[in-house]
């Protein structure tokens, strides 16, 4: 270990003792130079410093004076020197010995300990990589005040303070027993009897090793303590020791009395569990417990260098501050875990390299402690490593760096709705000063806390006021909360009646009373004999005190909460008020256990919502009655969803935030230097860590990473630089992994991959960082696997273009050449959570829940960038194989949840292309076998995707061939749209596909106005929610862009439009100018009633524009089945395309669409000379409308067209301009034996080359040529179709050719495998002459050889059982089984209104009910079965009461579902059934309301499901009803048998992370 300081040597170690002086140190030889090996020229002189001044100096002076006995001398001392080293190092080699350290002194400014040889406890296994260093310690220092005195005498002192209940002699032969089972027969020292003293040369002992024996804590506890009188125990792990006893004592007594409640020990059980081994197996799990190490305790000196090199093994047991540490050439830093006090390590930077070892904890011994590493600086300090910069954490090659924290649980779902303010109904609070006089009230429901009417009488200036008092109080149900607050004054005009009404309906005393501007305030339930109500005297100096009421409730489900009514006057002003606040935190309800969470660990809970920015922090409230899956923080803002809504997992993801490893950067107050703060208002320089090539081990685990990450390229929070192979291929073993992180409040990305193969990130949440968060950097990385991963809140960085918002993009612009001002939404804006610029990597179980763009996006690097150049072939990663994903959800992303498209730009900004390096870029997903297109394609599959609340796209997908299964999308504006990857001739013909799979336009998940959330409106039912992208946005579920596309087993809901917007199932994308494919094909797709606007072709205005690009005008799709349309085989294209509609076709106005029969294809045509005309193309059967296409032109040298067409149809083309010199026509998409009748308009002058060939587009290579000849008539034209000719009508100036196909075409190729069928028309224009041949020419022609046109035919009737997606949810947990609950209920107003029935629906089973009264259903929670149904009159009253009450009690088995529905009125008493409902979960009697209507999701068993809902309404409030997903199965409901969940997610995982 070096300093930068060379007058002294600073050593570490602690001084444990009190007296030694300078002349008690000597150190061997050999320990000189463990100490001091490897350090500078300046240093060595350093021991010099250690020795003391001999008073013999002079006497040994004159002795060696002599040179003959000098000599001899020396040699008999080399002799012995020889053989003791020897015969030491062979017991150091044997692992029989090692350094104890027993003494210290002082002198000057070092601090070093004096070890002293010693037998170890064991021999280690041979097969240990450091045999030495896997050593326990003992000591052999005898303590004479204790170990003179007997055995008795210590026993009976310790009695006095000590509640031992053991006799001298028991607990003397215990204490042996103990010992020998830790220490075994040949190392075990007995104890004397209690009347003898105690051995001098006994030895401590380890109390750690004591704790590992079985037996009982309370024995095991005074064993402790004896020994500990004794002074036979190492004091350095005694407080851990009888830590882990007193918690085994506290769950031995919790198991005797048969309690459950939530206790920490969880950590305590595993450590016992893996500590109590047979002494012959065990070995050193925990590196702060190896022998070897030194302590250390540095001190604070922020100036100092420190090296640890060879030898040096340290364990560091205080807080430090340094300038920087090395750690090198075997060198270890290993953390304490039983510190005194939190261990903070503050440094510039730690390198670790060739062999250097930094560890806080293991993987099979997690830290238990607290630790800080702080990294500080700034960045206009003048320090800069080489390769790693400044302000980091750095593993060069050989490094080792382990950092295991505490295991927690990483993040889970909220398992139950969080409401703002933690009420369903939201917090309410009400202040008025002015305005308010005479009597405020509120009126609260007590199962909901619930706001139902608000309103004022003033009473003291009308007389009317107090009867409108008496009736609106008259009028409110019994049972319901009335608060009361005196604005001003109210007593001038209340009446005695008025008076009596109050003390009579809430029980006041105060209001009889009441005078003149007196504050009052009281809270009191209705029918009730007793109000909480305070009141204060009027003072004529203006001011009062606060008369202030406060009372607490429990809604129905549990939650606690209190309502607050005050009134006052302050300075001659009158102030009142109410609130109704949840009390003393909310619970919140998870998914999973929990017990880790502690009081004090900051948690962040997800948006639900459009806006990212509704994800709120928490600190952990105590919870003494909490259980494992419970917590409790403070009022929340916003809405999250915590539930299954409308068939898709809207549960919100909560993340903990906390760890017990902890490393930050210190961070000044605000921004500084070049760190632009004209973006930041706060410092970004924050510290790093940094992971090269060739590192010995890097495990990262449970470790918090906070002001982390720079605004400089490779200054990430956890960057793997150009590693490599990371996992058993590059021999790592175990793998490298980061497991267990939270990455939070960083300022550069969150784990960046760079050139890096194999990693594992696992259980790590990223969250409110810049740039990039999950982010593959060059297009090289392949293999590595996310698992289970939260990104929430990414925000926009600088450092790439794709990290940039659009004033950055513009703003930043040094990298681009010219004058050229990049364009935000083409070059920038798409910073994304998960960045995967290579496809081959896993993707399972992730979260990205929030980001300024996208959630996940998978990027195409035509080549490899950055330090990665040249690795790969140009375009292999668009030709890579999609590697797993399966289960991943996105929401709350703005431009698209998940983006499957595009690439970056690899080269330098230059004259031609002056855009930054990395902008976005065009590139196409084109997967094939190996990576080579010449082999086949092999699908890409999204599995299980869950998009919801994305503003603009649930997801995009472009490319071929990509199927999405099992997904759901909701709430999105648009859900999916699916885009092949490219146009013809330069697509070969892929597909997309999207089955068994939900969208949903508007769920009942409204959201919240706030948090950034820009648009709130009215949703399609009326209600007020938030909206994607505008408040007029054309809400569609799947979109259509070119295609193929097939869609099959779908199931859309809920697409409603109003009068604001359209929404539509099934629709199109805007603005389209591409091909649209008639092989688009839908089948087996249900359309739910809600969905009432099927399919949607646009109209012009602000969002479709014009409505008139080829695209828009093209739009097509097949119905198979008739699913859509309720006929088979047709097809369903815009109302206004003559090109393919007909007689026979239906027209469908609200869709602005009709509905044909036929067979349909596409013509392509490309022009040449000129290369920009405009085409009109017309059916012979509507000449008068022809369809006007612009074309495409993308910087090709000819302009292209692409129409649907119907077969065996005739068409003519026209130009609006100048006729092209060469015109090429691809039949595509036609069948062997297809054809269509083309006539192309041209001057009457003209002179034709016509020839046909195949090209074979992947070689290139032209081949069956052939030369057209000149017909004599159209006639003989239509005769011959297979023959090569054509015709030129000279009158007209049209030349006909018959396209036909003559080669097989398979699956959704645009041509056969033979190549593409095409026929180029070559013209020698003689008279540069427009030709607009579309009216002129028609009378020459022959239709009398078109295909029949058939009308339509076989209208679907019957539903289709086979239609729609199979699952009753798409969710995040899909081995869970969940049944689908909906119960409405039936007031008597809705009897009077017409309404007949009530009803219970479990799936697709709709159970009615005719009959007044309670209806109660029972379903199993095991297996999903309705085990009964009961109906309960509501003509008996009292017999009927006990009726249900017993059937609840009695009759519902265990493990039940119970599922309750009223219908009319039930106006019976029910006071004494209404606490039976709490044996079925309420948490409070229920109050019935007369007239009003009822409802509950119960269960009868041990606990109580967060799911459970009642819903109790009174009149003139709507019938309650309620939905509910509900879980089967579950292990808490204790079903019997053995319950076997088909975790395909961790098969995946397992299979991945499989060495075979």
């Amino acid at each position: 270990m070096q300093t930068d300081e060379t007058p002294k040597f600073q050593s570490s170690l602690k001084n444990n003792c009190d007296n030694c002086t300078a002349q008690s140190l000597h150190l061997w030889p050999h320990q000189k130079q463990l100490l001091f090996q490897n350090v500078s020229p300046a240093l060595e002189a350093a021991p010099r410093l250690l020795m003391p001044e001999d008073h013999t100096l002079k006497k040994r002076r004159r002795v060696f004076s002599n040179p003959e006995i000098a000599r001899e001398f020396a040699l008999h001392l080399l002799y012995f020197a020889v053989f003791a080293v020897a015969v030491l190092g062979l017991l150091h080699w044997h692992g029989l010995i090692q350094l104890f350290q027993e003494e210290s002194c002082k002198d000057g400014d070092l601090q070093i300990q004096s070890p002293r040889w010693k037998l170890s406890y064991f021999t280690t296994n041979s097969s240990d990589i450091y045999p030495l260093h896997k050593r326990f310690v003992r000591s052999t220092i005898p303590r004479k005040d204790k170990q003179e005195k007997s055995l008795l005498t210590i026993y009976q002192r310790m009695t006095e303070v000590k509640e031992i209940l053991l006799q001298c002699e028991s607990l003397v032969k215990v204490t042996n027993y103990v010992l020998r089972e830790a220490l075994g027969k040949t190392l075990f020292f007995p104890l004397p009897t209690c009347d003898q003293r105690l051995n001098n040369q006994i030895t401590k002992v380890d109390p750690l090793i004591l704790v590992r024996v079985k037996i009982k804590p309370q024995l095991l506890y005074q064993v402790l303590h004896f020994l500990k009188e004794l002074d036979l125990l190492v004091d350095a792990h005694l407080a851990k020791a009888f830590y882990i006893v007193k918690k085994l004592m506290v769950i031995k007594q919790e198991m005797i009395l048969g309690k459950t409640s939530k206790t920490n020990n969880e950590h305590v059980l595993k450590w016992l569990k893996r500590n109590r081994t047979h002494r012959k197996s065990f070995k050193v799990d925990c590196p702060d417990e190896a022998p070897y190490l030194l302590p250390w305790n540095p001190g604070h000196h922020e100036n100092k260098k420190v090296k640890i090199g060879r030898g040096m093994f340290l364990k560091l047991e205080s807080s430090a501050s340094l300038h920087s540490i090395i750690i090198e050439n075997g060198g270890k830093l290993v953390f304490n875990d039983a510190p005194k006090s939190p261990i903070t390590l503050k440094a510039r930077y730690i390198l670790i390299r060739n062999g250097g070892e930094l560890h806080i904890g293991a993987e099979k011994c997690p830290y238990i402690s607290s630790a800080t590493i702080t990294l500080y600086g700034k960045s206009t300090d003048a320090l800069n490593v080489e390769h790693f910069g400044q302000k980091f954490i750095g593993v060069d090659k050989g490094g080792v760096l382990e950092l295991h924290g505490r295991k927690t649980l990483s993040w889970t779902f909220l398992a139950q709705t969080l409401y703002p303010g933690g009420l369903q109904s939201g917090a309410y609070r009400f202040d008025r000063y002015w305005g308010s006089r005479g009597i405020n009230i509120r009126v609260i429901d007590p199962g909901t806390a619930k706001v139902l009417a608000a309103h004022r009488f003033d009473t003291h200036l009308w007389a009317d006021e107090s009867r409108r008092l008496q009736e609106f109080l008259r009028r409110q149900p019994r049972g319901r909360i009335v608060a009361i607050a005196v604005g001003d004054s109210a007593a001038r005009r209340l009446t005695l009646s008025a008076r009596n009404d109050l003390r009579e309906l809430l029980g006041s005393k105060e209001a009889m009373y009441l005078g003149y501007r007196q504050p009052w305030a009281a809270i009191g339930v209705l029918g009730e004999l007793f109000a909480m109500e305070d009141k204060q005297l009027y003072q004529p100096n203006g001011s009062t005190g606060m008369a202030v009421v406060r009372r607490d409730f429990q809604t129905y489900d549990g939650i606690h909460f209190t309502v607050t009514a005050f009134s006052e006057w302050v300075r001659g002003v009158p102030h009142c008020g109410f609130r109704v606040d949840v009390s003393n935190g909310v619970i919140l309800n998870l998914m999973d256990d929990a017990s880790s969470w502690l009081p004090g660990d900051q948690i962040v809970i997800a948006s639900t919502d459009y806006s990212m920015h509704q994800a709120e922090e928490f600190d952990l409230l105590p919870c003494p009655g909490c259980n494992i899956y419970q917590i409790k923080i403070g009022k929340p803002r916003y809405l999250h969803m915590g539930e299954i809504v409308d068939g898709i997992d809207m549960r919100a993801e909560v993340g903990l935030l906390s760890r017990n490893i902890l490393i930050k950067g210190e961070m000044e107050d605000s921004c500084y230097g070049q760190n632009f703060c004209h973006f930041f208002s706060y410092d970004t320089f924050g510290g790093q860590i940094k992971i090269l090539r060739n590192f010995a081990s890097v495990h990262l685990s449970g470790v918090e990473l906070t002001n982390m990450g720079q605004q400089i390229l490779g200054s990430y929070p956890v960057h793997l630089h150009l590693a490599g192979d990371v996992d058993r291929k590059g021999g790592y073993n175990p793998p490298t992994y980061v497991d267990n992180l939270s990455i939070h409040h960083c300022f550069s990305r969150c784990v960046a991959i760079h050139g890096t193969n194999g990693l594992l990130v696992k259980d790590t949440i990223g969250y409110d960082t810049l740039g990039h968060c999950f982010f593959l950097e060059d297009g090289v990385e392949q293999r590595n696997i996310l698992y289970h991963n939260l990104g929430l809140l990414t925000k926009p960085g600088t450092i790439l273009p794709s990290d940039r918002n659009e004033i950055m993009c513009i703003s930043i612009r040094n990298q681009v050449c010219g004058n050229y001002i990049p364009i935000p939404s083409n070059d920038c804006m798409a910073v994304t959570t998960f960045w995967i610029s290579n496809p081959n990597n896993h993707l399972i179980n992730n979260a990205a829940a929030g980001a300024q763009d996208v959630g996940i996006w998978y990027i195409f690097h035509r080549n490899p960038t950055g330090e990665s150049v040249g690795q790969f072939p140009d375009g292999q990663p668009e030709f890579t194989p999609l590697g797993i994903f399966y289960n991943n959800r996105v929401h709350s992303n703005f431009k698209a949840g998940l983006f499957i498209d595009s690439g970056v730009k690899t080269t330098k900004c230059n004259d031609n292309d002056p855009r930054e390096i990395l902008a976005l870029d065009f590139a196409r997903f084109r997967p094939h076998q190996n990576a080579d297109p010449r082999q086949p394609r092999v699908p890409a599959v999204i599995d299980g995707l869950i998009a919801f609340k994305n503003n603009e796209h649930g997801a995009w997908a472009r490319g071929g061939d990509i199927i999405f299964r099992n997904s759901g999308f909701s709430d999105n504006g648009i859900g999916l749209t699916l885009a092949s990857d490219g146009t013809f001739p330069t697509d070969e013909g892929s597909s997309m596909e999207v089955t068994r799979s939900v969208f949903v336009g508007e769920s009942i998940n409204v959201g919240y106005n706030g948090g950034q959330n820009r648009y709130w409106g009215k949703g399609a039912y009326g209600e007020y929610r938030t909206l994607p992208r505008n408040r007029t946005f054309p809400i569609r579920g799947f979109q259509i862009y070119d295609g193929p596309v097939r869609l099959k087993q779908c199931t859309f809901k809920k697409y409603l439009s109003n009068h604001e917007r359209h929404s539509s199932a099934l629709g199109f994308f805007m603005r389209n100018p591409w091909q649209i494919s008639p092989q688009n094909n839908i089948s087996q797709v249900k359309l739910e009633s809600s969905a009432n606007l099927e399919v949607f072709f646009g109209t012009p205005g602000q969002w479709f524009g014009t409505n008139s690009l080829d695209g828009d005008q093209t739009s097509i799709f097949h119905d198979l089945d008739g699913s859509v349309t309720g006929f088979p085989d047709t097809f369903v294209v815009r109302a206004d395309n003559y090109l393919v509609r007909h007689p026979g076709c239906l027209s469908v106005p609200r869709w602005n669409g009709v509905i044909c029969t036929g067979k349909y294809a596409q013509l392509y045509v490309q022009a040449w000379h000129p290369e920009n005309p405009s085409l009109l193309i017309a059916k012979d059967l509507y000449p008068n409308h022809p369809l006007k296409l612009q074309g495409v032109n993308r910087r090709a040298p000819y302009q292209q067209y692409q129409p649907v067409v119907m077969l065996e149809q005739a068409y003519t083309l026209s130009w609006n301009g100048s006729t092209p010199e060469q015109i090429v026509l691809y039949p595509i998409n036609f069948n062997r034996g297809d054809w269509i009748q083309v006539g192309l308009c041209y001057p009457r002058g003209t002179v034709f080359k016509v020839m046909s060939d195949i090209n074979q587009r992947t070689s290139g290579r032209v081949h069956s040529v052939k030369q057209y000849k000149a017909a004599s008539s159209l006639s003989i034209l239509q005769k011959n179709p297979s023959k090569s000719l054509y015709f030129f009508d000279i009158d007209s100036g049209i030349l006909f050719i018959i396209l036909q196909a003559k080669q097989t075409r398979k699956g959704h190729s645009y041509c056969s495998k033979h190549g593409c069928e095409r026929v180029r028309i070559l013209a020698h224009i003689n008279a540069w002459e427009t030709s607009s041949c579309l009216q002129t020419g028609y009378s020459n022609k022959d239709t009398s050889v078109l295909g029949h046109l058939t009308s339509l035919t076989g209208r679907v009737a019957a539903s289709c059982s086979q239609c729609g997606a199979p699952q009753v949810a798409i969710t995040s947990d899909p081995h869970t089984t969940y049944i689908r609950i909906q119960i409405q209920s039936q007031s008597r107003r809705d009897l009077q209104n017409g309404h007949e029935f009530a009803f219970i629906k479990v799936n697709d089973d709709v159970l009615l009910f005719e009959k007044p009264g309670l209806f109660v259903i029972t379903v199993d929670a095991c297996s999903g079965e309705i085990l009964g149904r009961q109906h309960f009159d509501a003509v008996q009253t009292l017999p009927m009461a006990d009726s249900i009450a017993n059937y609840i009690q009695a009759i519902i088995p265990e493990r039940s579902i119970t599922l309750v529905c009223s219908r009319g009125d039930y106006a019976w008493p029910l006071n004494r059934m209404s606490s039976a409902f709490l044996r079925i979960g309420a948490s409070k009697p229920i109050k019935f309301f007369t007239e009003g209507s009822f409802a509950m999701l119960g269960f009868k068993g041990q606990l109580k499901p967060a799911w459970i809902k009642i819903i109790s309404h009174s009149v003139g409030q709507l019938a309650a009803s309620l939905q509910q997903y509900v879980p089967l199965k579950l292990h808490e409901y204790g079903c019997p048998g053995k319950l076997k969940e088909n975790r395909k997610d961790l098969k995946l995982f397992q299979d991945l992370i499989s060495p075979f």
